[in-house]
């Protein structure tokens, strides 16, 4: 994962230590970005399969998971009950209401929180957390105030490394992946 200039190795490292809790973004950090529609109105989406996992193992690490969307579709609710995401907030255009009903409903500090985001909407929240993450085709000035950006495009796997740096950091990714071995 790149580091803005914002944040060294070390710092990047203790923040994701600290984390209780990872918010997403859906277009543009679990989708590519693109919004396809048919002559009827459906929208269509596309999600990474190693993104879902990453999302799996944090869930089964006991970190939440949760979703912050500025837009409203079943495909996501689809998706999130999937994946086992209880946590889904759609239809978000302000996102700074829905963090605080999470920051509530989890008795977490804004400190164990991640976000990962693409675009000016998710900096209301990202300016918050503790470990604020940015997808490589995010926005640029996203990317400026993030603390960490990935080498990974959203809808790409970029949920995914940032999941495996998470784990990684709080000492439980090499447990996981081993479990696989078994």
């Amino acid at each position: 994962m790149n580091q803005t200039m914002n944040i060294s190795a070390e710092a990047a490292n203790n923040k994701a230590q600290k984390i209780k809790l990872v918010i997403f973004d859906i277009d543009g950090v679990l989708t590519n970005g693109d919004l396809q529609f048919d002559n009827e109105g459906h929208e269509y989406k596309t999600f990474n399969s190693l993104d879902g996992h990453g999302i799996r193992m944090l869930l089964a690490s006991d970190i939440q998971v949760a979703i912050i969307t500025g837009r409203q579709s079943e495909l996501v609710s689809n998706r999130m009950n999937d994946l086992g995401v209880k946590l889904v907030f759609q239809g978000c255009r302000d996102k700074r209401p829905a963090f605080q009903t999470l920051l509530n409903q989890t008795q977490l500090k804004a400190e164990q929180v991640a976000y990962m985001g693409d675009d000016l909407p998710d900096l209301t929240v990202m300016t918050q957390v503790g470990l604020a993450v940015a997808v490589r085709n995010a926005h640029v000035f996203v990317k400026k105030n993030a603390h960490l950006v990935t080498d990974l495009s959203g809808g790409s796997g970029a949920v995914r490394e940032m999941t495996d740096f998470i784990l990684r950091s709080q000492g439980l990714l090499d447990e996981l992946q081993a479990s696989y071995l078994a």
